[in-house]
């Protein structure tokens, strides 16, 4: 019963920054890889805002996740926006570059050291006994309710709003939705803002579990396989894939070897090129060339 429950949190912290990289991709086909800093720096505004609203967790937390949006907004308006009717291999380059600098600006700003945002927040997070004597933390049964929150949201967002029915015209033919008076700078934007905001909750989420260095990163980039092992245009791939990851990293960790944790995503995802270099659900693409 705890591997299952192992299992289902791991897959919910993937799911919940994947579904960044799935928003990105499916609305500019730009695929960031500073997806993993951006959630760090989710992490680290949280550490600032409980510092500076001290017995009021509500607000710092809604702050954080304003602050979260916002730059996501900015990344877009002063980097990506740059990069359109660039190369690709440019703009992914970018993302690259971007990560490294936010990497380096947390370290510069808060060290290396491990925080712990929940002890700023003055917050609690008590086991909760499950059945089978299986064991979760507060934190960790949030996440995963979190993430299901994230995921409906999205799902009605994307197939009921009208701004999210003009992201996904954006995605699937832009000319076309610039013809119909779609502003796609607009579109775009609001496509990092979102991925931002999730990877942010994630980022938040994380750190007031198990603490905040600048190696938060890393899960960031071991999400990135399950988006892909999923389909990189769709969500509901997104879902499966994290699961499928999830599955196989906590049960090779459990009856093989704890060091194969960083290397388990790689290598479930090295398997699916082989076999369905799409994902699960993502779209299959035209070859450009072999």
């Amino acid at each position: 019963m705890q591997l299952a429950v192992n299992i289902v949190v791991l897959a919910a912290i993937y799911a919940l920054i994947s579904c960044g990289y799935v928003l990105i991709y499916r609305v500019s086909r730009v695929l960031s890889l500073a997806h993993g800093e951006l959630m760090m720096v989710g992490a680290y505004l949280l550490l600032t805002t409980a510092s500076l609203f001290r017995d009021r967790p509500l607000v710092a937390i809604a702050a954080a996740a304003f602050l979260a949006v916002a730059v996501g907004v900015l990344v877009y308006v002063l980097l990506m926006r740059k990069m359109t009717g660039e190369m690709v291999l440019a703009a992914v380059l970018s993302t690259i570059a971007l990560g490294i600098a936010l990497r380096g600006a947390m370290i510069l700003f808060f060290t290396s050291q491990q925080q712990y945002p929940l002890e700023a927040l003055g917050l609690s997070n008590a086991p909760i006994t499950l059945v089978g004597d299986a064991r979760i933390s507060t934190i960790a049964a949030l996440l995963v309710g979190i993430t299901a929150l994230v995921y409906l949201g999205l799902w009605l967002f994307l197939r009921h709003s009208a701004y999210g029915i003009r992201m996904r015209a954006a995605g699937q033919n832009p000319l076309l939705a610039a013809q119909r008076g779609i502003g796609l700078h607009g579109m775009f934007a609001l496509a990092w803002a979102l991925a931002t905001f999730t990877g942010g909750i994630a980022g938040m989420l994380i750190a007031t579990d198990s603490g905040l260095d600048a190696t938060m990163a890393t899960i960031g980039l071991k999400a990135f396989p399950a988006a892909l092992v999923g389909g990189l245009d769709s969500l509901l791939g997104a879902v499966l894939g994290s699961l499928t990851v999830a599955a196989a990293e906590v049960l090779l960790i459990h009856y093989v070897d704890p060091l194969l944790a960083d290397v388990v995503p790689f290598l479930v995802l090295t398997a699916m090129l082989i076999v369905r270099p799409w994902g699960f659900f993502g779209s299959r693409e035209e070859l450009d060339r072999v």
